[in-house]
Parts: C-alpha cells; sequence; structure tokens
C-alpha cells in the first residue's frame, strides 16, 4: 500500500458489464465516470460470477470472485493488499455475496490494508438478525459509507447506529442527456403518434407491471392510442428458477383484459445508450413495484434525468425523489388509482410539462460526472482518516512518542535464530532448533524487519537484510 497521501489506485468491488443486473449497470458506470474524470489514476474491478463459466469482462477487470467459494473472496484480498491498491470501493447488496445475508464479504474486508468506501445499495428497517450483523460488520470495518437518499443515511444512523460523521450522501449518477420532446424519438420504436408510457428493467415478479396492465383498459378507454412499453430482459435469476413463468403470465393478462394490442414487449437487456432512446420517447414513466422497501434505484434516477413525468408507488426512494411535484405517487397494487393518475396527467398538460421540469433541474446534480466527483472526495477523506486513526478492529496503547523514552531495541534473539544460511523456522524457548530447517515465510518476514532497521539507521542491519535477501532469492 502507498505510504503518501495520493489515490492512484482503486479498485471497484461489485457486479460488473456485461452481467445482466442493476449492480453491474451501477459499478461499471461509476468506474468509467471517474476514469473519465481522474485519467492520471488506474482503475480496477474485482466482480463477483454466479455461474462457472464468468463472463466476458473488459481489460478493466483485473480478478474475478465466485459468488458461492469463499476462498476467492480470501484471494481477492491478498491480490488488492500486493497490488499496491490505494483504496477499494465496495458496491455491497446482500444478494451478490455468497454466504448469509452476504457475508462472505466479509472474508475479503477483514483482510484489506487499504481504506474502504462502502456504497450501499440495500438498508433494510426491519432486517432480520443476519442481515443485521452483516450489514453492521461491514459498517464497522468501512472507512465510509456512501448512502444515495436522506432515509438511508436515516436508516444507518436510527437502526444500525452508525456515526453520522461516517456517511456520505451521494445521489445515484444519470447520464446526461438533453431536455427532448418525447415525439421526437417515437419513430424509431414505431409509435408516432401514440401515447407511450414506460417501464424498463430486468422483469421479476416484485417489478408490479400487473398493475399498469390492469390499469390499461380504463386508460385506453379515455386515450385510445395509448402504449406501454415494457423494456428489459427477465432477471437471469428468475429464468433459472422460472423460467419465462412471470413474462407469460403477463402477455396472459394483457390478452385477457382485451389490451394485447397496446402492449409492447423488449424482451432484451438494452445498453445504456439504447435506454437513454427509450426513456426519450416516453410520455410517461411508470415505476410500479409492489414493495416499500428500496432505498435505491437506477431507473427512477435515469427517467428524473431525462426530465419524464414520473408515477411511481410510494417505495422509499420514490417517496423522496419524487417530493414537491417532481413526480406522483399511487398506492401498492391498485390498478384503479394508477390509471386515474394516469388519465390525469395526459389531461393536464402544464402540470406534466412543471412535474418535467422540477425533475429535470433536481436531476443536474446526479450526471456522472459531478457523481465521479463526490465520490473522489469520500475517497481522500477516508485516506485521511485512515492516516490519523487506528482501522477498526484493534487499539494501541498510547506511547509517549519522544525517542529518548522509548525502550531500546536489541536484536539478540534475531542474531541468534539468524545463521550463515538465513532466519530459522523454530526455536525451543530461545535455542535455535536447526532440526526444523528455514521457511520461505519466516525469511520473507525477516527480510521485511532488517529493511526498516536500516531506514532506522541501525547499522547491524545490511548485512541481515543481505543474508535474508538471499535465503529469498
Amino acid at each position: 500500500m502507498s505510504t503518501d497521501f495520493t489515490i492512484d489506485r482503486i479498485a471497484f468491488i461489485g457486479n460488473y458489464l456485461p452481467r445482466q443486473c442493476g449492480i453491474a449497470t451501477f459499478t461499471t458506470d461509476l468506474c468509467e465516470a471517474m476514469a473519465s474524470e481522474y485519467g492520471d489514476k488506474a482503475f480496477i474491478a474485482l466482480p463477483v460470477n454466479d455461474n462457472a463459466a464468468g463472463y466476458d469482462y473488459p481489460e478493466r477487470v483485473r480478478f474475478e470472485l465466485t459468488e458461492k467459494d469463499i476462498d476467492s473472496y480470501r484471494r481477492a484480498a491478498d491480490f488488492l493488499n500486493i497490488n499496491n491498491v490505494d483504496l477499494a470501493c465496495l458496491q455491497f447488496e446482500y444478494g451478490i455475496f455468497g454466504g448469509r445475508a452476504g457475508s462472505h464479504i466479509l472474508a475479503l474486508l477483514h483482510e484489506l490494508r487499504m481504506p474502504v468506501v462502502t456504497t450501499l445499495h440495500t438498508i433494510l428497517r426491519n432486517p432480520d438478525p443476519d442481515q443485521r450483523r452483516v450489514l453492521e460488520e461491514v459498517a464497522a470495518v468501512s472507512d465510509r459509507l456512501v448512502v444515495m437518499s436522506d432515509r438511508g443515511a436515516e436508516f444507518l444512523r436510527e437502526v444500525y447506529h452508525v456515526a453520522p460523521e461516517k456517511i456520505d450522501r451521494i445521489p445515484h449518477g444519470i447520464p446526461d442527456v438533453p431536455f427532448a420532446d418525447p415525439s421526437f424519438n417515437k419513430d424509431m420504436f414505431g409509435v408516432e403518434g401514440k401515447v407511450v408510457l414506460l417501464s424498463f428493467g430486468l422483469l421479476s415478479p416484485s417489478k408490479g407491471i400487473e398493475i399498469v396492465i390492469g390499469a390499461l383498459p380504463e386508460i385506453v378507454a379515455r386515450y385510445p392510442n395509448t402504449v406501454y412499453m415494457i423494456v428489459g430482459a427477465t432477471h437471469p435469476h428468475v429464468i433459472q428458477n422460472e423460467g419465462e413463468a412471470y413474462r407469460l403470465s403477463l402477455q396472459w393478462l394483457a390478452q385477457e383484459k382485451g389490451v394485447e394490442s397496446n402492449v409492447i414487449f423488449y424482451n432484451r437487456f438494452v445498453s445504456v445508450e439504447e435506454l437513454v432512446e427509450f426513456i426519450s420517447a416516453a410520455d410517461i414513466y411508470i415505476t410500479p413495484y409492489l414493495n416499500a422497501a428500496q432505498i435505491a434505484s437506477g431507473t427512477l434516477a435515469y427517467t428524473l434525468g431525462a426530465g419524464k413525468a414520473v408515477i411511481s408507488t410510494p417505495y422509499w426512494y420514490a417517496e423522496e425523489m419524487l417530493a414537491e411535484g417532481r413526480g406522483a405517487l399511487v398506492p401498492f397494487n391498485d390498478p384503479s388509482a394508477m390509471a386515474g393518475q394516469v388519465i390525469n396527467l395526459l389531461g393536464n398538460e402544464s402540470e406534466r410539462q412543471a412535474m418535467r421540469k422540477k425533475a429535470y433541474l433536481f436531476a443536474r446534480a446526479m450526471v456522472w460526472p459531478q457523481v465521479a466527483r463526490r465520490y473522489m472526495e469520500s475517497f481522500e477523506r477516508a485516506r485521511a482518516e485512515r492516516r490519523h486513526f487506528s482501522p477498526p478492529g484493534f487499539t494501541v496503547k498510547a506511547l509517549d512518542k519522544r525517542p529518548g523514552e522509548l525502550p531500546p531495541l536489541k536484536l539478540d534473539h534475531l542474531h541468534r535464530m539468524t545463521d550463515e544460511t538465513g532466519m530459522l523456522q523454530h526455536a525451543l524457548f530461545t535455542v535455535p532448533n536447526y532440526r526444523e530447517g528455514y521457511t520461505t515465510d519466516d525469511n520473507a518476514r525477516a527480510l521485511m524487519v532488517s529493511a526498516l532497521l536500516e531506514e532506522l539507521g541501525n547499522g547491524e542491519a545490511l548485512e541481515l537484510t543481505s543474508r535474508y535477501l538471499a535465503f529469498v532469492w
């Protein structure tokens, strides 16, 4: 690890594209944004694989962890320590790491010798015992914690008893896109002249897409030219366990409700560039999630940044982001309320445009270059604090730093354990045990000691350094 204050090598730990998940997209975007802002520094990534084959990662990926193999987490820590990484930035989400509630990541964190800044993508108000234990331990070994909302910071303080001064509030990053008329890109998707409702993201039963489809008959009765675009592949883990049952149930529901011609499925994982085009064509973006316990949402952040009119159920992140007229909230699992709000916004042009403008202006602080700079500020704070305070997990008894009052160094036993070959492995009390011979690790440690002694001006150390180095060589 570097001994000066500069941060030149930064490692990001978390899923990475082309793996298909929200954490992979976030980690990749954050890493690339920081590389663009700080081209003089080195940025590497350590993703977690959920299958034996892994993924076709870009060059920035230097080490791959295996989700359920705890030894791979320890090897990752060794890799980071040996390669002089100055700081590690962890993306924490329970579901991407192995062990109970993602506990395998602790094996990595406890071995690191550099500062750690952890971004928390999930913070539960009512965690189970395993979830609480893991998050509290992650918080304890991290030098700083990044949250994306005020409520996330509140939960850390009140539920997990994290000191406020350890928490950094940094928004979810978004691409910087212009405030555009939705009609401009509708021809790309064959929906010219249509009212476009949009939801996107990896499909799973928690997304609540069926609520919007259930609301469509009432909406279409009022606005017959409405289409609902559902963009995104089914989540890989859902495919693995349940196949396409959820998507097929949505298609069946649309047919049952008589709105199958008003629903368009784009069943693929789209790039950020494609996603921006889909968002630009939407008149109203909808997040109908079924669960309040969501502390961040990349999909909602992206659409705010594009200046879209947004309707959402009141999950935690949406309540905060859509406050003060930046969007509209409807109750969970209520197709009738969803239909009423869509009809209201479509029938009120001035309200919809005012909502768009408020959302767009609010999100200017969320564009990736600004977020990258905020992260670098957090990294620098973590590094500065690590220089002035002992790492968590142990305490050191204070000593008077005046050299004259420190005990003198005694090298008697070091000389006794060293012969013409190198450092002996074992002793019987103070008597060297020649029968046990020598080991490379002991001589490597002795080499480190003798090198430090040389730095302190000890004249006896040069000969010892030469002997240990010869043995290691």
